[in-house]
């Protein structure tokens, strides 16, 4: 009817959505592009595009897997473990920057979190994954040490020992309990004290010696100093030690002193 004003309603606006959230391939409805902006989408990326250290990152991991480790500067094996902890900045500088700092491989792992922060470029992550490569290391030298008799794998001991202790800002007083067969039963750190003093009771060495059953002993100090040259109260301590071990019948084996130039054993230098 010509005066009827009832119209069928509009349909409603479809709402647009995330193409990247549809369920089927949309089909391809798009004006063919311009032969400029073919060119510009298909061109491949050039050397421009890509970070400086780029093509750096790859020649050094080629180098490592044909020539192995052996061919790599330690700065060079730093800059490319740092490869996991900052994937997107070159890690040469923050790599020179922390041995520059605290000079060899190892005083970089030793070294407090607090200390590595000091490092420009070094933040939380870069501190806590150094300090896991040392617990690991730590942690493999030690079990491998607790398969073998400890007097017979010496320089093992004593690169356990350096490593642990070495680069300790405070100095550490640890005992090693041995059992009958001269093997590793426990390594604990019984105190730890300031730059230059660790005290220690002969009483709590015997004590402890036997709650574990241990036939011998191996004591270790660390020197922050870096002298492991023994001095007159570690002697002296020694003296009272070995004393308190032997009345319960504990024997203690060698007094080993740590420091970063080297390491002192007290029953080499005739002192034991």
């Amino acid at each position: 009817m010509a005066g009827r004003s009832d119209k069928p309603g509009k349909p409603a606006t479809p709402r647009v959505e995330d193409s990247e959230l549809f369920p089927f391939k949309l089909d391809d409805i798009s004006v063919e592009p311009s032969p400029t902006k073919r060119a510009r989408r298909s061109a491949p990326a050039t050397s421009r595009d890509k970070p400086h250290y780029h093509d750096h990152r790859a020649r050094l991991r080629q180098r490592f897997s044909e020539a192995g480790p052996a061919a790599l500067a330690e700065y060079e094996l730093l800059e490319l473990y740092l490869f996991r902890t900052i994937p997107r900045q070159d890690t040469k500088p923050l790599a020179k920057a922390l041995l520059a700092k605290f000079g060899t491989l190892d005083a970089v792992l030793a070294a407090p979190v607090q200390r590595i922060a000091e490092v420009s470029g070094a933040g939380p992550a870069v501190a806590q994954d150094l300090k896991i490569v040392q617990a690991l290391l730590e942690r493999a030298s030690k079990a491998e040490l607790k398969q073998r008799t400890v007097v017979s794998s010496w320089s093992q001991l004593l690169n356990y020992c350096r490593m642990s202790m070495a680069h300790e800002p405070r100095e550490q007083f640890r005992v090693l309990f041995l059992d009958v067969k001269n093997q590793l039963i426990a390594d604990e750190i019984l105190n730890e004290g300031t730059i230059d003093h660790a005290p220690v009771y002969p009483r709590e060495v015997a004590r402890r010696a036997l709650e574990l059953s241990a036939a011998a002993v191996i004591l270790v100090h660390n020197h922050p100093s870096g002298d492991p040259k023994p001095s007159a109260a570690d002697l002296a301590i020694t003296r009272e030690i070995v004393a308190a071990a032997n009345a319960v019948g504990v024997k203690v084996h060698d007094h080993l002193v740590i420091g970063r130039n080297g390491a002192e054993s007290f029953k080499s230098l005739g002192l034991l």
